[in-house]
């Protein structure tokens, strides 16, 4: 069974998507739907067995996709990166700022390498992405960003170097929007809340176990989202279809965002559970099966 975007078909026919953070999780959903809406996708990640991979995928599937090992957080890099993309595709049409990472760590334990580190990864990174394509291409013929933040508002206890990078993003997205509205480039971002994505696979095991049943019980829509309901509103802002949308923030997080807790309400168990289960690849995190098969889930 193909992909089942709920865009047309063809959506992105003819058109250049370059998806950071490719290899995996979401960004590897982002790349797969794409793909299967006729776009040609560029996959770029640190590793290049994973883009292989994901390449194989596209390619198994029938849609069109390369890719480039790259580190988007040393700027020469980029540079040569895109131009060599912009060389072979003449036009990049989207870009989607997918890659980061971190780990989980109180302030003050926190070291200025390991704060500098995420934010290179989660900012510095998008930002050299979409300056260049920027420059190098969209200011020219315009084009759709879409960055990958994460609901950093109120703060992001045991993750403050990434609350402190998304933030910047989010400001970064509505800077970017304004100064390049003239070239007909949109800027936008897209805020995931717990995702069941491989990203999880990246933390200790205990910890997770320990962890998402409670994170499922903060959330209104009492469950956590899928890679495809992300991938989903990344499409829609790519596409024509928000023409008229740029500098915005769409949460996509059950409802967490909401900080719905107090004395005078205590959340309940949703009835309609409902998913959208689009991604015919999707592969769910070794700790989150179990958690299900033990009803813990």
């Amino acid at each position: 069974m193909p992909y089942q975007s709920q865009l047309r078909p063809g959506s992105f026919s003819n058109q250049v998507h370059i998806v950071t953070g490719g290899g995996s999780g979401i960004g590897r959903c982002i790349a797969h739907e794409l793909a299967s809406l006729g776009a040609h996708v560029v996959l770029i990640g640190r590793t290049a067995e994973k883009l292989q991979r994901v390449a194989g995928e596209i390619a198994d599937d029938g849609g069109s996709s390369s890719y480039h090992p790259l580190d988007i957080r040393e700027e020469a890099d980029v540079r040569a990166a895109v131009a060599s993309i912009v060389d072979e595709h003449q036009h990049i049409h989207g870009l989607v700022n997918n890659a980061g990472g971190q780990f989980p760590s109180q302030l003050e334990e926190i070291s200025a390498r390991g704060f500098e580190a995420v934010v290179r990864s989660n900012l510095v990174g998008g930002f050299l992405m979409a300056r260049e394509v920027y420059t190098r291409s969209m200011k020219n013929n315009g084009g759709a960003i879409v960055n990958i933040t994460a609901d950093n508002a109120g703060g992001m206890p045991l993750m403050g170097h990434s609350g402190a990078a998304r933030a910047g993003m989010d400001n970064l997205t509505e800077t970017a929007a304004v100064e390049w509205a003239a070239s007909g480039v949109r800027v936008n971002a897209v805020a995931p809340g717990y995702i069941l994505s491989s990203g999880f696979d990246t933390y200790d095991a205990e910890f997770l176990r320990q962890l998402l049943p409670g994170f499922r019980d903060s959330i209104p829509l009492y469950r956590l989202g899928e890679e495809a309901e992300i991938s989903a509103a990344v499409c829609f802002l790519l596409s024509d279809a928000a023409s008229y949308l740029t500098g915005q923030t769409l949460r996509i997080d059950g409802g967490s965002s909401l900080k719905h807790h107090s004395p005078l309400w205590q959340p309940a168990p949703a009835r309609n559970r409902k998913r959208f289960e689009g991604f015919h690849r999707a592969e769910k995190p070794a700790v989150v099966a179990e958690l299900e098969a033990e009803g813990k889930l």
